[in-house]
């Protein structure tokens, strides 16, 4: 299998998050807050690409079921 582009992608949320959570070890008490939309955009991109994973199996075990059912 040829790499592609897409494959480097798929660090760039893991990568997201842990840039965010060691600018929230260096910050101080007041600046914290500052490490927290990283944080939450890395996170909501991992649950995102979850989520449609799972739609996109899901869907396709519909079709293969149906497919089975309709060549009997």
């Amino acid at each position: 299998m040829k790499p592609s582009a897409n494959s480097w992608l798929s660090f760039a949320a893991p990568l997201l998050i842990l840039l965010s959570i060691v600018g929230l070890l260096q910050k101080n008490d007041t600046n914290r807050l500052q490490s927290l939309p990283a944080f939450l955009v890395g996170s909501g991109l991992i649950v995102s690409g979850a989520f449609s994973r799972r739609l996109r199996r899901s869907k396709l075990l519909f079709l293969l079921r149906d497919d089975d059912f309709n060549e009997r």
